[in-house]
């Protein structure tokens, strides 16, 4: 009799498959908070503390998901850095406002719990926090059969952070005459996934076989948080711009003011090695700069007498170069020259 009994189980979801995974989450992120920190994880709802020092504080709430490629991880196997990415495309964000990250909260839906891949991602989303120095304060773990394929997940991810009043950078402060710096990215960070999969998929190639493409598509985004909040605790910059989805010229024209315009020398930007070889592949400069990075990841906008205290701030790697200037003029951005792909 019982085997003919309808259960949550069988139509697919399976509770206590989802009770481990938290139950994991909240034993490894209660390891990395530490104990002066709450630990909400499996509560219905989070608690953090808002720090005592900021005198006029403002929150700053950014959300955001790591898109098509997830496909990527998919193809090769691979899941332990999709969770930076979700970290970093949000707190990307919030830095551009002025805000250090408080605390993220992640979403997964998935067709059934996978408790080897979900353990994967939510180490990736740990270590994103931990560079971010944010606390994971929850988040929702969907199983959801029917909705995905087999195997098919997506993740979304909620930051929340916090600014004082004085700090919070705006349109106002840039001016005639500031100078524009190219902050290196890591590689494709989280944008420009479909065309690069339908790439692929029209020219029949296997990354898998491919170990420049397998290492280049999966390389996690680069997390901006540190550089840049040192930047503004010193007031060393008067705006930023993440650059995301529409490249170069549309992240960074959200930011001019009205009257003033960011001149832009394409020649002046280092395209990284997967940028050189998309472009290779039949890619109109116009299609590359609004769909990819091109190799600039992050945007500031400086005044030019903090040029050389800026860079102590950053790596080898993420040196800052200059790119540009702020001008006056109708046009919020215009574009010089060409890039040097080869």
């Amino acid at each position: 009799m019982k085997k003919n009994l309808f259960t949550y189980k069988k139509s697919g979801v399976d509770i206590s498959a989802a009770d481990k995974f938290v139950n994991f989450i909240a034993k490894i992120s209660s390891k990395k908070r530490g104990k002066k920190k709450f630990n909400n994880i499996g509560g219905f709802g989070s608690i953090t503390n808002i720090p005592s020092d900021i005198k006029n504080p403002k929150i700053v709430a950014c959300t955001d998901g790591v898109g098509t490629k997830i496909e990527i991880a998919n193809l090769i196997k691979k899941y332990s850095t999709i969770g930076i990415d979700l970290v970093a495309m949000s707190v990307n964000d919030l830095i551009v406002q002025g805000a250090k990250p408080l605390f993220f909260l992640d979403y997964i839906s998935i067709n059934k719990i996978d408790l080897q891949k979900l353990k994967s991602i939510m180490k990736g989303i740990i270590k994103g926090c931990q560079i971010s120095n944010c606390d994971l304060v929850g988040g929702e773990t969907a199983e959801m059969p029917g909705t995905y394929e087999r195997g098919k997940f997506d993740i979304a991810g909620f930051a929340v952070g916090i600014v004082d009043k004085k700090k919070i950078l705006d349109k106002k402060k840039i001016k005639h005459k500031n100078l524009i710096l190219a902050i290196p990215s890591s590689g494709l960070h989280s944008n420009g996934y479909s065309l690069v999969r339908h790439l692929i998929k029209t020219k029949k190639i296997n990354i898998n076989k491919n170990n420049f493409l397998k290492k280049e598509l999966i390389k996690p985004t680069k997390i901006y948080v540190n550089e840049i909040l040192n930047l503004i605790d010193r007031n060393l910059i008067n705006g930023c711009a993440n650059i995301t989805g529409g490249g170069l010229p549309d992240n960074i024209k959200r930011i001019i003011p009205d009257k003033l315009c960011a001149e832009i020398n394409l020649n002046k930007i280092n395209p990284l090695e997967i940028f050189k070889w998309l472009k290779k592949n039949k890619i109109t400069d116009k299609e590359m700069l609004k769909t990819f990075n091109c190799g600039v990841g992050f945007c500031l906008i400086i005044n030019p007498n903090n040029l050389a205290k800026i860079n102590k701030f950053f790596s080898k790697d993420y040196k800052p170069y200059i790119i540009g200037k702020i001008s006056k003029g109708p046009n919020k951005v215009k574009l010089n020259d060409k890039i040097n792909w080869f």
